[in-house]
């Protein structure tokens, strides 16, 4: 992600301020309520949100037990649930935040402790669930990486108008161990590896089925192709074959309708 100047300098400036104060937090064993209070300060200093006017407590949002909201021009763009500093977080902190979200339309959810930042986005479904898109440790990022900086440029005000964190998730969905898992068994990998031991072992026989068989019980680990995510890998490599098999005919109808 790039990032402007005036944004960048900010984060920097913003790091160099916070970072010894998020170093002690869990030390000092600060309560909820105070941690809320300097999660607000570092939405203002570090990603550059209005506190007053951005930033909305539980207490402002009508009962709805979510710690805090960020909104922009009238629209709720982050839900934020807050634990303590030295509170572990877990996927049982998102519930709330979540059944809020997904009654109101809101998909991103930031879960943190003001030291540990994970985003999650929402998936609108049956039964309603959720997807880990990143995390960082605040303490620990370093103000000198572009990478650490585009972490935390992501969820800064400037990039509320652009598809950046869509664009990072989408292709996190992508680069994961289940897809490429998936990948590794298709029909164009499995006989490019047979070609390959082909050639640098002359007289080698084996089969594409043999060479499968194996990745699958010997080579990939057991859970990145049993389950609920391997099998959402593979409807999305489908997903993709088909699309492209739909662009090629179109391509093909197109070029017979011009012969």
């Amino acid at each position: 992600m790039k990032l402007a100047k005036k944004t960048q300098d900010r984060l920097v400036a913003g790091l160099k301020r916070y970072q010894p104060i998020v170093r002690k937090l869990a030390e000092r064993d600060i309560s909820e309520a105070d941690t809320v209070t300097v999660i607000k300060d570092m939405l203002t200093d570090i990603f550059g949100y209005d506190k007053y006017a951005e930033l909305t407590s539980e207490q402002q949002i009508r009962g709805t037990f979510c710690d805090l909201a960020i909104k922009v021009e009238g629209k709720v763009h982050y839900l934020a649930e807050v634990k303590s500093a030295g509170t572990t977080l877990n996927d049982n902190h998102l519930r709330q935040a979540v059944n809020y979200g997904a009654h109101h339309g809101i998909e991103w959810i930031i879960l943190t402790n003001a030291i540990i930042w994970k985003v999650y986005r929402i998936r609108f479904g049956q039964p309603i669930d959720w997807d880990e898109v990143y995390c960082f440790d605040m303490g620990a990022i370093s103000s000198r990486s572009l990478e650490d900086l585009s972490k935390l440029g992501m969820l800064c005000r400037e990039s509320i108008s652009t598809d950046a964190l869509q664009a990072y998730h989408k292709q996190a969905q992508i680069l994961n161990r289940f897809v490429i898992a998936e990948l590794l068994q298709s029909d164009a990998v499995v006989g490019a590896l047979r070609k390959e031991l082909r050639r640098l072992f002359d007289g080698l026989k084996t089969s594409d089925d043999e060479l499968r068989v194996f990745l699958t019980n010997d080579v990939i680990k057991r859970d990145a192709i049993d389950g609920e995510a391997p099998k959402a890998a593979k409807a999305m490599v489908k997903k993709a074959n088909v699309a492209i098999a739909k662009r090629a005919a179109k391509v093909a109808a197109l070029a017979d309708a011009t012969d």
